[in-house]
């Protein structure tokens, strides 16, 4: 028998085989697109309905994307080293970066609603990160006093001796980018272009307006759709404008309808995915895809929903509602 040799060093990254020199080579792009998976039983009456599965990203979450180019962004300007990073996150884009940040050797100090599953908190110490937990409940954007987003903004105004930068998702253009570079051309290639709507949730407006101005871009009759919880949500990572200032990277021109979404659908929804599909997702792609259920999409129609990220990560909320009859049926 030949044997063959080969040196570590030759053990470089390769797609084909599945073999990567570091955690970073999994990250999401046009060569390396997370899957995008039909629905077969939560379905609508007519049409398509794919997900794409984000959760399956190195670090958990769509916010991977975002967190990968907010980073690049900060030491091409030189921004970094030289400094601790501080985020206001209510989890992904914290857990993301934290990450990022662990590999690299930056400081990261995150700034939480403690309103957050406590899976989220605990992830982010596991990764180094300092936690800092604030009263809002979900992140209201520019929260008046005691928001984490106000925090986090403070501690880059502070006069410490401690100098903070902040990547800024909902501020920053490079969120954005991150979607009109990545999960956009990933869906248009994916679906080979044939697509008839895109719903994302409502969050930084990272997601929706990146992909939103690809695909339009491909295609102007594609309808981009964002979804929207109620004031009072229970579901992290999206964005109640009733009670949130909008994220100025957030385009409205290329969304061309808002549904709005209760809680309860939503948690009920979630429910069917895991035990309909097969689907281990979160609360909020339980909203998306019963946003998508009432869109009325005709025969042939193709939809194509984010799924943002894990149900891993809510455990203790859907244990409590578990608790509560008919929030979760089982």
């Amino acid at each position: 028998m030949t044997q063959i040799s080969i040196r570590g060093d030759d053990l470089t990254t390769d797609r084909r085989l599945r073999r990567y020199s570091d955690i970073r080579d999994l990250l999401p792009g046009p060569d390396n697109p997370t899957p995008l998976v039909r629905l077969n039983r939560v379905t609508p009456p007519d049409g398509q309905l794919f997900l794409k599965l984000e959760w399956l990203n190195p670090f958990g979450s769509i916010k991977d994307r975002a967190a990968e180019y907010l980073l690049a962004g900060l030491v091409e300007r030189g921004e970094l080293p030289g400094a601790q990073l501080v985020e206001a996150s209510s989890g992904n884009t914290g857990i993301a970066l934290a990450a990022l940040a662990a590999l690299t050797g930056v400081q990261l100090t995150v700034t939480i609603p403690d309103g957050v599953p406590e899976e989220k908190k605990t992830l982010l110490r596991m990764l180094g990160a300092e936690v800092w937990e604030t009263p809002d409940d979900l992140c209201p954007v520019d929260h008046p006093t005691d928001g984490a987003i106000a925090l986090a903004r403070s501690l880059v105004a502070s006069d410490t001796g401690t100098r903070y930068v902040m990547a800024d998702q909902y501020e920053n253009p490079d969120n954005v980018r991150a979607h009109y570079e990545t999960t956009g051309p990933e869906i248009w290639r994916q679906t080979g272009g044939r697509l008839q709507y895109f719903l994302a949730g409502l969050g930084t407006g990272g997601t929706i307006t990146g992909v939103g101005r690809f695909l339009k871009e491909q295609d102007p009759s594609v309808r981009v759709i964002g979804i929207e919880p109620q004031a009072g949500h229970q579901l992290p990572g999206l964005k109640s404008f009733q009670e949130a200032k909008q994220p100025g990277i957030l385009d409205w021109s290329v969304v061309d309808d808002v549904i709005q979404v209760d809680d309860d659908p939503a948690y009920e929804v979630t429910g069917r995915l895991f035990r309909e599909e097969g689907l281990i997702v979160g609360p909020s792609t339980g909203a998306v895809v019963h946003a998508a259920l009432e869109l009325g999409a005709e025969t042939g129609d193709v939809a194509v929903g984010i799924s943002p990220d894990s149900g891993l990560k809510y455990m203790s909320y859907f244990a409590e509602r578990l608790g509560n009859e008919g929030l979760l049926t089982v």
